[in-house]
């Protein structure tokens, strides 16, 4: 089996791509991999989105929440260049919006606030929910040959996160998948990550967008691709609650309440592996049937 690059080469190229180039105050450029989909990846224009805007706050305050929208598919083979915006430094709080453009256009924005660390209220939902251990679940490697049609996709892309289904994936074949209320995977990147906060919360960023749609198809056992549904992210949120490493195992518990008028919701949890409740997103895409 050909495989893509993994390990802690993939996460290096990650790294890579997240280490923007300051081209003038407040601006930056961003590059994609250099193999991959035509499409730029939804986490990945958040996450760059986001480290731009890191790069213009103390580095005492962590961000806390983001809320982005995709407003244009990013061209793969072009730089983005990102522009910051500084809303507001407050006592305790700075904002910023972030504006990533291709072509002359805006393909992306995003507003994110960040909260200088206080002594409060601590308390948290229930922890892990019943599942099996990361280590107890096939690798991607391992499901991907039950689906070898699959491989000519994931043999040319890095993967940067080792990634383990509770149930099954959504690109699985059309009437392989049962239906459930639930999409839950474990992940972590798959490699050492620097110790700066700022890589770790931009890190978890790019991975919430990866499975997150795929908690709609679930509830309908539907898949993606042939027989089933395509679709693209709409917006994005998320909330930081607690410190974490984005390199050790955490949960992505995902639900959907809701999906109607050709768009889902999807809302997730992600746990560390002690049950902590490290952050919160929700996410709306566009959904089609495929042929539509």
């Amino acid at each position: 089996m050909t495989e893509g690059i993994t390990g802690q080469a993939a996460v290096d190229g990650l790294l890579r791509v997240l280490d923007l180039e300051e081209i003038d105050d407040m601006i930056f450029r961003g590059i994609s991999p250099d193999v991959g989909p035509m499409r730029v990846f939804g986490g990945q224009v958040a996450a760059q989105a986001l480290v731009a805007a890191g790069r213009t706050v103390d580095p005492e305050r962590r961000v806390h929440s983001l809320h982005g929208y995709f407003v244009r598919p990013g061209d793969s083979t072009r730089p983005i260049v990102y522009t910051v915006e500084n809303i507001r430094d407050g006592r305790s709080f700075s904002v910023r919006r972030t504006v990533a453009v291709q072509h002359g256009k805006p393909i992306f924005f995003m507003s994110a606030s960040f909260h200088r660390p206080e002594e409060g209220l601590d308390h948290t939902a229930e922890g892990v929910p019943d599942v099996p251990p990361p280590e107890e679940l096939p690798t991607m490697t391992e499901r991907l040959a039950r689906y070898p049609e699959r491989l000519g996709f994931w043999s040319k892309i890095p993967r940067p996160i080792d990634v383990r289904y509770v149930g099954e994936p959504g690109w699985v074949r059309s009437g392989d998948r049962p239906k459930s209320l639930r999409q839950r995977v474990w992940m972590r990147f798959d490699g050492t990550l620097p110790d700066d906060p700022l890589i770790h919360v931009c890190a978890l960023t790019y991975a919430s967008d990866l499975t997150l749609l795929d908690a709609v198809l679930s509830v309908h056992g539907e898949v993606w691709g042939p027989g089933g549904i395509v679709g693209a992210s709409l917006d994005h949120a998320l909330w930081f609650h607690r410190p974490f490493r984005a390199d050790e195992w955490f949960l992505y518990d995902c639900t959907s309440p809701s999906a109607s008028g050709g768009r889902g919701l999807a809302t997730g949890r992600l746990l560390d592996a002690s049950g902590r409740h490290i952050a919160s997103a929700v996410q709306e895409g566009l959904l089609r049937r495929v042929g539509e």
